[in-house]
């Protein structure tokens, strides 16, 4: 059956008066008819455009027409029309009665998930987030299909209110091989999801809409049976799941800590924090922001982590170009760098790129952002400092891979102490305050900012050093070229902290790891094989 053949099933059971007033070369576009008592009935379109159809009022006979022409209503007032993905909803009064009704047009569309393609297919429980009328269900949907038809997966769907598969006994060819059981009420939806694995041995279960503790409870042993997981959540981004108690545990839960006073100062917090709990259910979380874009997270652990201490996270943003159907990523996550295809264009435009998407360098000239990380310094002596002097340019920053410096106090930097280490691991450069007094942090801070801003000052005037700057990010392109064909590990030439963090980011865009090696001025990269 057409996709025009469905729509006019739906068509077909609006009275006759309605029915004529929807435009043919409108109908594509129609997303819902609305019908309230007493009102006149709407059509609303894709952008935001609705119509009336006529000015009469919809009366209590014209919604029993529909109600009498569709399958049973179920405990959350939806109903269905068989093989079919229409959604009819029921709003009833007090009594029970019903007296508005939504006629939602559904639609199986392809290619929604050209941008989590890789996701999908990579085995990992994916949880896809947004608000309402963004696509979750289709993207359900289209990834059933995916796994079941070229995957070659066991793909069982819990279909709580017969939206994925459509509604009646058979499920709606756009599921293609995918097994569908439905679920007699939404109460029962943690039940279901627990006897398909008992019963039905899935790899795969698709869930749409976990909404309660006992659901996120059902996915959780779902997921520690070994069996792959996709669902959507309420929630339209992954912060707001963090903080909402029913639903934390899909991404791991959160619970008080109390931490020692070496670790308080090292993260310059209080004593007292929130922390991940446990392991999250879900290893990738997939934020709907509209229909062509998403904002992905490849890692749940690591970014519920981040968004738990404060520390920015940028997740990798992407969408699909709605005149060629290609998906690109328009913006990287803190660790990574845009696909430039073009490798001269990649030297060219890494450090706009870096900055752009909020990475860790961020090498400001006098007029740009320069961020301090603390420890074992007083954070209000430095914000006093920075309020004393003006110094509008300048901020702290709780998160490590963010900082352009840090400024540690004498006794807590000692070779070998922990923020040394963190130091060399980030490549970024410390300066010692001797007391934690506003005197000896402000000579740190004007150590710091001074050789940040001689060096780019270098960078920016001396042709020579630019030339220096853009070998070494070639011979870091060729050298990783050199690796993946190979496979052995290859050390580059030693470089300054500033040119070595570009050329960790390039390693890490070809899909190789890099460490540090050796001891300054002959500190290098050596670049291993992907393991």
């Amino acid at each position: 059956m057409s996709a025009d053949d469905e729509l006019q099933l739906l068509i077909d059971i609006l009275p006759a008066r309605m029915n004529a007033c929807l435009p043919r070369a409108d109908r594509p576009t129609l997303m819902e008819v609305v019908m309230d008592l007493g009102r006149p009935p709407e059509a609303r379109y894709r952008g935001n455009r609705y119509e009336t159809l006529g000015h009469t009022p919809v009366s209590q006979e014209e919604l029993e027409h529909v109600t009498q022409r569709v399958g049973a209503f179920t405990g959350d007032n939806r109903a269905g029309l068989p093989r079919t993905l229409h959604r009819i909803s029921a709003i009833r009064n007090r009594q029970g009665h019903i007296v508005g009704l939504t006629c939602r047009v559904g639609k199986a569309v392809t290619g929604t998930i050209d941008c989590i393609k890789d996701l999908i297919e990579s085995g990992k429980s994916v949880l896809l987030l947004g608000p309402p009328g963004v696509g979750k269900t289709t993207k359900l949907r289209e990834i059933a299909k995916l796994l079941a038809d070229d995957g070659g997966k066991r793909v069982v769907i819990v279909d709580t209110s017969n939206e994925i598969a459509g509604d009646g006994d058979i499920p709606h060819p756009s599921v293609g091989r995918a097994r569908r059981m439905q679920v007699s009420s939404p109460e029962r939806q943690q039940e279901v999801m627990i006897e398909a694995v008992e019963n039905h041995t899935p790899e795969v279960i698709i869930v749409d809409e976990i909404g309660t503790e006992e659901e996120a409870m059902a996915a959780r042993t779902i997921a520690e049976r070994g069996v792959t997981l996709i669902a959507t959540a309420h929630g339209g981004t992954l912060d707001n799941l963090i903080k909402n108690p029913v639903l934390s545990d899909l991404v791991g839960g959160v619970q008080a800590v109390t931490l020692g006073d070496d670790e308080a100062r090292r993260r310059s917090s209080q004593k007292t924090v929130l922390e991940r709990e446990k392991q999250p259910t879900f290893d990738v979380c997939v934020e709907i922001r509209d229909q062509l874009t998403v904002a992905v997270y490849p890692d749940v652990c690591e970014a519920v982590d981040h968004l738990l201490r404060g520390w920015t996270l940028f997740p990798q943003v992407r969408r699909v170009d709605s005149e060629t159907g290609d998906a690109r990523i328009l913006q990287t996550d803190v660790r990574s760098l845009p696909d430039l295809v073009n490798e001269a264009e990649q030297t060219e435009a890494l450090a706009a790129a870096l900055t752009r998407t909020g990475g860790i360098l961020a090498r400001p000239p006098a007029d740009k952002a320069f961020r301090v990380f603390l420890y074992g310094i007083s954070r209000a002596y430095v914000d006093r400092i920075i309020e004393r002097l003006s110094l509008t340019n300048v901020s702290t920053t709780n998160n490590i891979h963010d900082a352009d410096a840090i400024i540690a106090l004498r006794g807590s930097a000692r070779p070998g102490s922990k923020i040394a280490q963190l130091a060399a691991d980030y490549e970024a450069p410390i300066y010692i305050a001797k007391a934690n007094t506003m005197p000896h942090i402000q000579r740190a801070l004007r150590e710091a900012m001074n050789a940040e801003a001689g060096s780019f000052a270098e960078k920016l005037t001396d042709p020579a050093a630019e030339n220096e700057t853009d070998a070494a990010l070639r011979e870091a392109l060729e050298t990783a070229e050199q690796v993946l064909s190979s496979g052995d590990a290859i050390e580059l030439s030693p470089q300054r902290s500033f040119v070595r963090r570009l050329q960790h980011e390039i390693i890490e865009n070809k899909g190789l790891r890099s460490v540090s090696v050796g001891d300054e001025p002959r500190r290098r990269l050596k670049i291993l094989p992907a393991s």
